[in-house]
């Protein structure tokens, strides 16, 4: 194979990759946003039971919060960790997918492209110096994601607008008298919601729930 290679459209992409997700030996490693990144569902089954073929013991996914928005994609992951596979949930939205096999090759994905899956391209290397800088990245955002597991038995409130915008007074450093008066609200009704606010987000204090609010995306 060449160092790097550019390949366009889903059914090329496995025809030319496939035979390195049947050799993966050490470790196979995949950051992805969600769990729909390939155009054809076919290729990302097939690619799937190849590296599950190879008998790989080491398999890390790093997903974005997007692959758990739905109970399927929840179930989906939950399998996977079940299977064997080490699957973590990054703080923040990833971007498209990327593949290392045995910090040998890493594979690129390009944006999914308006022509249909025949049109998209992805980017082979085997040039040691971006492969190290792939997987670099990768286990910088892997070290500072949350296991699955964890990730699902976190209480994550669901905040209706009413709450959200009270979030916001707090996080504008509004007085609590302002924030109520803008709010259209009275005082003691105002600092009875802050108070429900702060039980729901398990915080300590008004700005321990920002934080927290933040954290889990909550805020805005």
């Amino acid at each position: 194979m060449a160092e790097t290679m550019t390949i366009r459209g889903d059914l090329e992409f496995l025809a030319r990759t496939g035979h390195l997700f049947s050799s993966v030996r050490e470790e196979f490693v995949c950051a992805a946003r969600d769990l729909r990144t390939w155009p054809l569902p076919e290729t990302g089954r097939a690619a799937r039971a190849r590296v599950r073929d190879s008998g790989v013991r080491h398999v890390r996914k790093l997903m974005s919060p997007l692959a758990l928005a739905d109970e399927p994609g929840r179930e989906h992951l939950r399998a996977m960790a079940d299977a064997g596979a080490r699957v973590r949930i990054a703080a923040t939205a990833l971007p498209h997918e990327t593949i290392i096999i045995d910090h040998r090759y890493a594979i690129l994905a390009g944006p999914a492209a308006p022509a249909g899956p025949d049109s998209r391209e992805y980017t082979v290397t085997s040039a040691p110096a971006v492969v190290g800088g792939v997987y670099s990245l990768f286990e910088a955002v892997w070290e500072a994601a949350t296991d699955l597991a964890a990730f699902l038995r976190a209480e994550r409130p669901r905040l209706d607008a009413g709450s959200r915008t009270i979030l916001r007074a707090l996080a504008s450093g509004a007085t609590d008298e302002s924030a109520a008066r803008e709010l259209g609200m009275s005082l003691r009704t105002y600092r009875r919601r802050v108070a429900g606010l702060l039980t729901a987000l398990d915080a300590d204090s008004r700005f321990q729930a920002g934080l927290r609010a933040g954290e889990m995306g909550l805020k805005g």
